[in-house]
């Protein structure tokens, strides 16, 4: 499926865009933000029982239906303010713990047990948002104002591919943050020492960035070896490495690892559920070793984003800084340099939370 094709399920938005309560964002990096999609949840989470996420603040319900739909709405039932997600589903609708009270599929209340013969009021309607399923995640995007680019990670379908679905990643820190660090090459030596990293080996070799209409791409050629500690000795002498990155703004990047014999695919999908909370999705796939131990797949993946998380949580300032004098920046940090441009040319401010 092409980055535009996507079908999703539509969304039943207010006349006008409303904040959430007590927003950790500013309303302009807000509204920069909400039109993109993100994942909120494992597909194997969703069932008909009501399930609670957050995402960019917004409290959300989500369900599905008997159809095997998925529907996400914001999480309150408009009577009394009670969440939805402390209900129930049944016969596809979601019926509120508090007085009973029931919404369909769309949105619109369609039952009012305490008044059963009385007109419903036209205002007492869910807002509904729009949902897509993609690479065993849900994903959502809070406002439609036009069309936005899909991340495209077709290898996920592709039956000579190994598909592999780590648990999440709860990261006390910035969206923007986590990605930057995900995107960057000349730490691997330091961080991931203890897992793939190579300290005698530091250096950074020039590589290529190319902007696109949904980010950029990165293309970095080196001698350091994607093999775990270990198994450094699979690697052939001389053997040059290629890690071709591709990102969709703002919070979505792709990395492409050729080994040897294959091909090593990690979608980083991290969702903003605050300005300073991230929840992380790597769904990642592979055509080679498909007979290996999974565990060992998910332990590696663990460790590796573990070693991030350690340092992206203690960056200080908190927020990712868009104004490039703000900090000091050396050649290797092209890919952050662009991807900061990037966010920039959203329409995020200068300094911002995500």
């Amino acid at each position: 499926m092409s980055q535009t094709e996507a079908l999703p399920r539509p969304a039943n938005s207010p006349s006008k865009i409303e904040l959430p309560r007590n927003c950790t964002f500013s309303e302009t990096d807000w509204l920069a933000l909400a039109p993109f999609w993100y994942p909120v949840a494992f597909s194997r989470e969703i069932t008909n029982k009501p399930y609670a996420a957050r995402l960019l603040d917004e409290r959300l319900v989500i369900f599905r239906l008997s159809n095997g739909e998925v529907v996400a709405a914001r999480d309150l039932c408009l009577h009394r303010g009670v969440p939805l997600s402390l209900g129930w589903v049944e016969n596809d609708q979601i019926i509120c713990k508090y007085h009973g009270i029931r919404y369909d599929r769309h949105g619109q209340c369609v039952c009012i047990p305490a008044q059963p013969q009385a007109t419903i009021p036209a205002r007492l309607k869910l807002v509904t948002y729009s949902v897509l399923e993609r690479y065993g995640l849900v994903w959502v995007r809070l406002v439609d104002n036009g069309a936005t680019h899909f991340p495209n990670f077709d290898e996920w379908d592709d039956p000579d591919y190994l598909p592999v679905l780590p648990d999440s990643v709860d990261i006390n820190a910035a969206a923007g943050r986590q990605v930057e660090g995900f995107l960057d090459v000349s730490h691997f030596a330091f961080v991931h020492v203890e897992s793939f990293g190579e300290s005698n080996n530091p250096e950074v070799p020039n590589y290529a960035v190319e902007r696109s209409s949904h980010g950029f791409r990165a293309d970095y050629i080196s001698t350091v070896s994607n093999y775990p500690n270990g198994l450094k000795h699979l690697n052939p002498p001389g053997f040059l490495w290629r890690r071709l990155f591709e990102v969709w703004l703002p919070f979505t990047a792709k990395l492409s690892v050729f080994f040897p014999n294959g091909q090593l695919h990690i979608l980083n999908a991290a969702s903003p559920v605050s300005a300073r909370k991230t929840r992380l999705f790597v769904p990642i796939c592979r055509n080679f070793d498909k007979n290996a131990p999974l565990q060992d797949t998910l332990d590696f993946n663990h460790q590796v984003f573990g070693e991030d998380k350690e340092v992206v949580e203690e960056q200080y300032p908190e927020d990712l800084p868009l104004h490039l004098q703000d900090e000091v920046h050396i050649a290797a940090d092209k890919s952050s340099i662009t991807y900061r441009k990037g966010l920039a040319a959203l329409g995020l401010g200068q300094s911002f939370t995500a």
